[in-house]
């Protein structure tokens, strides 16, 4: 089965390949050495602290191939070519949320750049999905786990990098 396209905007492109270079480099260098260190303390068996450096190798490994399989099929968005006449990755759009009476900006972005706690939601979100396509001044009804809420959209712009 062919895998999913990730889709990125360039400035999530560079992220993800500092991640990667830090990881490969700096994180592996730095476990290597605590791995070392924990093994000069004798007795493997009952050695929390090479269990732990142990068990931190295998993430940072998880990490780097997942990190890896997502730049195998990564397709970028360039910026300057987003269309800022409908919602879609590499737009920042401002909404009015009814439901809580106000104003919020988020940008769109693939999965793989989603931060919620920033206002960078998916395209694939429930507001994302209902986002997409929708131009200024237009109603988006969201589908989400815990009801329906509704948008008003009130601005479409580029992403700022």
């Amino acid at each position: 089965m062919a895998e999913k396209k990730q889709v990125v905007t360039y400035s999530g492109l560079k992220k993800i390949e500092e991640e990667l270079q830090d990881l490969k480099v700096n994180k592996r260098r730095e476990i290597a050495a605590k791995i070392k260190e924990a093994r000069e303390q004798g007795d493997l068996s009952e050695n929390a602290e090479y269990d732990a450096a142990k068990d931190e190798q295998r993430d940072i490994e998880n990490r780097i191939e997942q990190l890896e399989t997502i730049l195998k099929n990564v397709e970028v968005v360039d910026e300057d070519e987003v269309d800022t006449d409908v919602v879609g990755i590499g737009c920042t759009v401002k909404v009015f949320d009814y439901e809580f009476d106000e104003e919020v900006i988020y940008d769109i972005v693939g999965s793989t750049q989603a931060d919620i706690m920033n206002n960078r939601i998916s395209d694939e979100s429930p507001v994302g999905i209902a986002l997409k396509g929708a131009r200024v001044g237009e109603e988006v009804t969201v589908e989400a786990p815990d009801g329906e809420f509704k948008y008003r959209v009130l601005d479409i712009k580029r992403q700022e990098i």
